[in-house]
């Protein structure tokens, strides 16, 4: 069962639009409790036979029928939620869809008194405590609708469907293993000195140690194709940034002139890379003084070092035009001088098409040329991209992630590093060992919901939509 869960509301029949807002072709209501008989009786006037799609008209309290509809009930605890789940498809009007949420709320409160709207989320979190789902298959649940690229969307069904979980499940048995051997030799203080080798502890440690690194790697890679990337484009005015943003996205995004300072704000545009969603930021061009530019500039100029600082990835321009000139240069090394220490940077070198190519040459190591233009050069610099963010997985071996897994799991290493760590000492500290042991299965618990704490459910599940 789950931990921290809070379930005296749970008995309370819920009721809500399950369908997206707005008009379409058909709509959904979803009602979900311990008993809704009174409510099929009420609205359908009859039984329904389980799982079983059936057309009828569905009955408004004065009896006349407010829509022909189907109606599908799922008796507990074969349903969405673990509870008796009743789902009505009707037209996909927004005042249909609200007079028939009203009859059902009507329905419902006449045999429940504390039945209600649900609140965002509250399906799936009654499927996680009824142990429909576990926390990270219901986190996938949100991902899966969220997702920006295909990628996701796959990565997610992979994580809803349990694959994630399964991993970590794993982890999980293997500490609970070790912790036992530990715990039952403290009975026995006379035989701590030969257990760590004949139970091969330091064998074992090391084994789960490496699968939590790997899993760590694979749930890193996760969190890049579930949330995507910030990458700012920064520069001194005319090198090019706003001309990269429109090659890169394909189209004219950001106004392209040869006045210098005519990106005066941030245009932003996201993109997908090899399945991971890439969001980049054009801002406006960096100067060394940047008392120089006029107001409306310097605000630009200010945003753009904000964005920097936000940035998970910097792509820092130069027009190579330009780079005889003292002044450009100097202008360069200002800029980054400043840009924030942690950051990946990529150096990159615009108009290649406007110089000859021995000018390529002389470029610092591990520096990229392109052309904007000619569009030459642009494939390398979207593989430098991921690289330099750490993307190295094939998307359709990686399961949806997010950050408080890679949290929990960088928790889990912690721990059996200082498992290790006393394992390893002459005198091993038994009592020590199985408390680090402890803790670190209590940080993979965390990750399905195990171990939690309801301020956590509460921030999951209230960021899903009302109808999930």
């Amino acid at each position: 069962m789950r931990a921290a869960a809070t379930k005296g509301h749970v008995a309370d029949p819920i009721v809500a639009i399950a369908s997206a807002s707005g008009r379409g072709a058909v709509g959904i209501v979803r009602a979900s409790g311990r008993d809704l008989a009174p409510l099929i009786q009420a609205l359908c006037g009859r039984t329904l036979e389980p799982r079983h799609a059936t057309l009828l008209p569905l009955a408004g309290s004065d009896g006349r029928p407010l829509d022909r509809g189907i109606a599908i009930h799922f008796p507990a605890p074969h349903s969405y939620t673990g509870e008796d789940v009743l789902e009505l498809q009707v037209h996909g009007g927004p005042v249909l869809l609200q007079l028939l949420l009203a009859r059902c709320l009507e329905a419902l409160q006449a045999a429940y008194p504390g039945a209600r709207l649900a609140r965002p989320g509250e399906f799936t979190e009654r499927a996680f405590l009824n142990d429909k789902l576990d926390l990270a298959q219901a986190e996938a649940v949100a991902d899966l609708i969220d997702a920006g690229t295909e990628a996701a969307a796959r990565s997610a069904a992979r994580s809803l469907d349990g694959a994630f979980s399964r991993e970590i499940d794993a982890l999980v048995r293997q500490t609970i293993a070790l912790r036992t051997l530990v715990e039952a030799t403290l009975d026995f203080p006379d035989e701590e000195i030969d257990f760590l080798e004949q139970a091969q502890a330091r064998e074992r440690l090391a084994a789960i140690d490496a699968a939590v690194q790997a899993a760590l790697a694979r749930a890193r890679q996760g969190v890049l194709l579930r949330d995507g990337l910030d990458v700012v484009l920064a520069g001194q005015p005319n090198v090019g940034k706003s001309s990269l943003l429109n090659a890169l996205a394909g189209a004219e995004l950001a106004i392209v002139t040869p006045i210098p300072g005519t990106t005066r704000d941030r245009v932003s545009q996201t993109l997908q890379i090899e399945g991971v969603p890439l969001h980049v930021i054009d801002t406006a061009g960096l100067r060394a003084d940047e008392h120089a530019a006029d107001e409306a500039e310097r605000i630009g100029i200010g945003r753009s070092w904000q964005a920097i600082a936000r940035a998970d990835a910097v792509i820092f321009l130069h027009d190579l035009t330009r780079l005889h000139e003292d002044d450009g240069r100097a202008a360069d090394a200002a800029i980054a001088a400043r840009l924030p220490a942690g950051v990946p940077v990529l150096q990159v070198y615009n108009k290649s098409d406007a110089v000859p190519a021995e000018a390529l040459v002389a470029l610092p190591p591990g520096a990229l040329a392109l052309s904007t233009r000619s569009g030459q050069g642009l494939e390398a610099l979207r593989r430098a991209l991921l690289h330099e963010v750490g993307w190295s997985a094939v998307p359709e071996g990686v399961t949806i992630a997010r950050a408080r897994h890679v949290d929990a799991l960088r928790r889990t290493r912690e721990h059996l590093a200082a498992a290790r760590a006393h394992a390893d000492e002459r005198d091993a500290a038994l009592e020590l060992l199985a408390e680090e042991l402890r803790l670190a299965h209590r940080a993979l618990g965390e990750i399905t919901g195990e171990f939690g704490s309801e301020e956590l459910l509460g921030e999951i599940f209230g960021r899903f939509c009302v109808g999930k």
